[in-house]
């Protein structure tokens, strides 16, 4: 066990999976399922434009799933072959068998996964939750990362925005099953535009199209008997990491990247603080800092273009094709 990683913890194990529809699938994209003991990942593939090229892995945040990289993904198909993992209990993952959904369990999903598959070292890519999960595996296991691109990344702040404070209340106990009895009326319509107008800097970018592709995720996700508890759990371990200290906190573990870095913020996110970018660029040694002033938390479903632009010219610079 590296140094870095913590003894892992036994919880309560959520309820199986019932399947009730299928996950879309974009042109071009392929999804498979990896089986590793106590725990399945559904994993989404958009590979490269030509054989050989270096492998990448997109890891998404709270709530999220492997579908928040379907924009990115092809737009860097010439420089990586792109595998977005859906994080235990997110996406067509079923939750894992010891329910253990704090950021060192994800961060240590994603490690034996790409153990398990020998395909590292990745350009690593992490929004959110999974910009907090990218960074702990960077840190953990250097060998496994060629670069880290974090959008957004889930790092602690000690003034939360107000925005974000529904995310940290949802980690106390009791409090998802009540918003969910109390939500129960509110339709999928609904829920999606509340979830665009927390995570979009302008959620009139979203297509009619991609609005009634969320819809249909939305109702797929709710219909998930362990969608609140995987919430709920996840969202404690983001505070449970906030609150580690000396070589397991977050910050600590930013300082022991190795890996070159490309940190990407958005000035209208409601989530992550932009003025956490300053913090986060003196942190990673000799990282790039792109800032997007009208971008929300998904920059990289907003503002795929340039998003790609810059982790292009940090994968060219740094083992790219």
């Amino acid at each position: 066990m590296s140094s870095t990683e913590l003894p892992e913890k036994r919880t309560a194990a959520a309820p199986p999976a019932s399947r009730t529809r299928a996950v879309r699938v974009a042109d071009g994209e392929e999804l498979r399922s990896v089986e590793l003991p106590g725990l399945t990942l559904s994993v989404r593939s958009r590979p490269g434009d030509r054989p050989g090229l270096p492998p990448a892995l997109y890891v998404h945040g709270l709530g999220g799933s492997s579908q928040n990289w379907s924009a990115l993904m092809p737009l860097l198909a010439d420089q990586v072959d792109g595998e977005a993992v859906d994080l235990p209990g997110f996406g067509d993952s079923p939750p894992p068998d010891d329910g253990n959904y704090s950021v060192t369990a994800h961060a240590r999903a994603v490690i034996r996964f790409l153990d398990a598959g020998g395909r590292g070292p990745v350009h690593l890519f992490g929004n959110s939750l999974g910009g907090a999960v990218a960074t702990r595996v960077a840190a953990a296991r250097p060998d496994l990362v060629r670069t880290l691109t974090l959008v957004s990344p889930a790092l602690p702040e000690l003034r939360a925005q107000r925005t974000a404070w529904p995310t940290v209340l949802l980690a106390v106990p009791g409090v998802a099953p009540l918003f969910a009895k109390l939500s129960r009326d509110w339709t999928p319509e609904q829920r999606v535009r509340g979830v665009l107008a927390l995570c979009y800097g302008d959620p009139g970018r979203v297509t009619d199209e991609g609005f009634l592709h969320a819809v249909e995720e939305m109702e797929r996700r709710l219909e998930l008997p362990y969608f609140w508890d995987a919430m709920a759990r996840s969202s404690r371990g983001i505070v449970d990491a906030y609150t580690l200290g000396g070589q397991h906190g977050l910050w600590r573990q930013a300082e022991r990247v190795l890996a070159p870095t490309l940190l990407v913020y958005g000035g209208r996110d409601r989530l992550v603080s932009y003025r956490m970018a300053r913090r986060a660029a003196a942190a990673f040694r000799g990282s790039r800092l792109l800032t997007l002033p009208d971008a929300g938390h998904v920059a990289m479903m907003e503002y795929p273009e340039t998003v790609a632009q810059a982790a292009r010219e940090l994968i060219a610079d740094h083992g790219g094709s």
